[in-house]
């Protein structure tokens, strides 16, 4: 996040940019905002509902890749807002386009999505569907998922008006919305290597492991799926919890459980993007600190 929080927001640049965010979704009939609850679409809409009241509703997909810890972050963080929810549910599984997990991915996940948002849109009598993208998001490295926006017209506010992350986190601060300073989260599969298929057994195994270190209070991590091995990463300031040796253990012991062969540490720490085409040339610095041997103290 240190990334995200460099520069100073300019205060009354925020406050305009806001009012005409308010200004130009007020001057529709409706808007679905697709709603992961993570802090760019709960700002979206945070905003939506300040400038079209019930005519604003939010929509989260559920589906394999979105772990049951995000869904229940997406219905508190709507009830926060007062914004009506709606749940669709879909399958990626059911593409060959995305399990066969090529550098287009994420276009093929994000296509799917917004396909599922638009037909609960037209069932609710909405023709806008709005999503999070903002003025940051085109220059962060290899993002399919961006093109599936363009291809299907969604509308994306903080990207039309020029809102970047530092100033989507203290737009969140004003609302006072509990996912202001929630990292970035990605869908379970970004945690499977680019070439290897996407399956409901890898994308199962992956929630398990990493319901397993959100309840030992990691905040930023991941755990990448290299085909039965696990390869945590945390980070760079939490490197030291997952070094403790009452974690090493349980780490072990449960993430085995969860289904997996071996498990890792990558000492570099947590980075995005780590398992996509732009990665492949950065290789991980892994220590199996988790294995039986691995010295771990009396």
């Amino acid at each position: 996040m240190a990334a995200e929080q460099s520069g100073d927001v300019d205060a009354e640049s925020v406050a305009e940019k806001l009012d005409a965010v308010r200004a130009d979704l007020a001057d529709r009939e409706g808007v679905l905002v697709a709603f992961s609850g993570g802090v760019d679409s709960s700002v979206v809409a945070a905003l939506a509902h300040d400038a079209l009241g019930e005519d604003a509703v939010a929509c989260t997909a559920k589906s394999e890749t979105l772990p049951a810890e995000e869904l229940t972050d997406a219905n508190r963080v709507a009830d926060e807002i007062g914004i009506r929810h709606e749940i669709v549910e879909f399958s990626e599984l059911t593409s060959d386009e995305f399990v066969q997990n090529d550098d287009d991915r994420c276009y093929h996940c994000r296509s799917l999505r917004l396909s599922a948002m638009y037909d609960c849109a037209r069932n609710l009598g909405i023709d806008i569907v709005c999503d999070g993208t903002n003025a940051s998001d085109p220059g962060e490295g290899h993002r399919p998922g961006l093109r599936a926006v363009e291809e299907l017209n969604a509308y994306s506010p903080l990207l039309e008006h020029g809102i970047t992350k530092p100033e989507v986190r203290e737009i969140a601060r004003q609302y006072d919305l509990s996912v202001a300073d929630k990292p970035s989260m990605a869908c379970l599969s970004s945690r499977i290597p680019t070439g290897l298929e996407v399956t409901e057994e890898r994308l199962s195994r992956v929630e398990k492991a990493e319901r397993i270190l959100r309840t030992w209070g990691f905040e930023q991590f991941r755990v990448r799926d290299h085909d039965g091995l696990a390869r945590i990463e945390v980070g760079e300031d939490e490197l030291e919890t997952a070094l403790d040796p009452d974690f090493v253990r349980a780490a072990r012991d449960h993430i085995e459980d969860a289904g997996f062969d071996h498990v890792t540490l990558d000492l570099h720490g947590y980075r995005t993007g780590s398992v996509s085409p732009d990665g492949e040339d950065d290789e991980p610095l892994v220590e199996d600190v988790f294995s039986a041997e691995y010295p771990t103290g009396n």
